[in-house]
């Protein structure tokens, strides 16, 4: 079983860099579940035209929080820093999504996901995963995913 992790810098074990990178701080993770935050800003890739945070990265914002739970066993227990990071994920399916409000720059997301269910094959994981963003405490999306994970 492993250990909960605090504090982790999520970029080291996600593929995504900067502007697709949309989960920065993680002050919690452990072997089903995952918390992460997320400062929009006036450069994010994902805002429309008034200045929101689109559908599209809301969802994005879920989904890579989400991936960090079963993406985690797939690294050393002492790579802090994410040198094994040799893996992609894919939303195989989206089977819930309700998006209650669109949030402005400047807000802060935060992104608590949790492992519904998992099987591995070997270098490969299907899972699926339900995960809750809230804004100054409301919950805003509300979404369940099925992600393939892989060793590349």
């Amino acid at each position: 079983m492993k250990k909960a992790r605090y504090d982790i810098n999520i970029k080291n074990f996600l593929p995504h860099r900067a502007p697709m990178l949309m989960a920065t701080v993680t002050p919690y993770l452990d072997e089903d579940s995952v918390v992460t935050h997320f400062e929009i800003t006036e450069d994010c890739i994902f805002l429309d035209s008034n200045g929101r945070l689109a559908e599209a990265g809301l969802i994005e914002n879920a989904a890579q929080a989400s991936t960090a739970i079963v993406g985690q066993s797939y690294f050393d227990d002492e790579d802090l820093e994410g040198s094994g990071n040799k893996l992609v994920g894919y939303i195989s399916a989206i089977k819930k999504l309700e998006i209650k409000t669109l949030p402005e720059v400047s807000e802060l997301l935060v992104t608590k996901a949790k492992l519904i269910s998992r099987y591995d094959t070997g270098t490969m994981s299907v899972c699926t995963i339900t995960s809750s963003t809230f804004r100054n405490d409301d919950l805003i999306v509300d979404c369940t995913f099925n992600f393939l994970i892989h060793e590349v």
